[in-house]
């Protein structure tokens, strides 16, 4: 892959993470898991180029994130529609979801990146927040995304490097 400036992306991160959909994917003691994300942002915080990631408690993506420092937000084309709807509707608790998928992850900068992505982000962990309902201000939020009241954790990450394919 091909390193790039964040400030590169040509891509609109709206249509990245709410259409394209987000991979996350992590290493924690050996095991290698992705999920898929369409909730997330980027942006500049406390001087830093960043992204916003947000998981549910449950989640074992979530598990692996929280033993490590670093994970990757990766893209990848179309073609792998499927590949994501399953990776967002199976655990990596069960199965190995990459071998399922065919996918295959390097390293960049210490965090797995799958090689099959058109752009990644590899990411380094700063801060983490469980979101809690009496935060919300539009209380409506409460009612429709959280039934089982599995409030997600915000986790926010500096963005070390951005990758295409070459």
């Amino acid at each position: 892959m091909k390193q790039l400036s964040v400030y590169e992306i040509a891509e609109n991160p709206f249509s990245l993470i709410g259409k394209k959909w987000a991979m996350v994917t992590t290493r924690a003691s050996g095991k290698t898991n992705t999920m898929t994300a369409s909730w997330g942002g980027v942006g500049i915080l406390w001087n830093k180029p960043v992204v916003y990631i947000f998981l549910r408690p449950q989640r074992y993506t979530r598990e692996l994130v929280d033993a490590s420092e670093r994970f990757s937000v990766c893209f990848l084309p179309e073609d792998y529609r499927k590949q994501l709807q399953y990776c967002g509707s199976h655990s990596g608790r069960d199965e190995d979801k990459l071998a399922a998928c065919g996918f295959t992850a390097a390293e960049l900068d210490g965090a797995p990146v799958l090689e099959q992505s058109d752009l990644a982000l590899t990411c380094r962990k700063l801060y983490c927040q469980r979101l809690t309902p009496d935060s919300l201000i539009d209380r409506s939020i409460d009612q429709v995304n959280y039934p089982e009241k599995d409030y997600h954790f915000m986790y926010v990450a500096e963005i070390l490097g951005a990758y295409e394919k070459a």
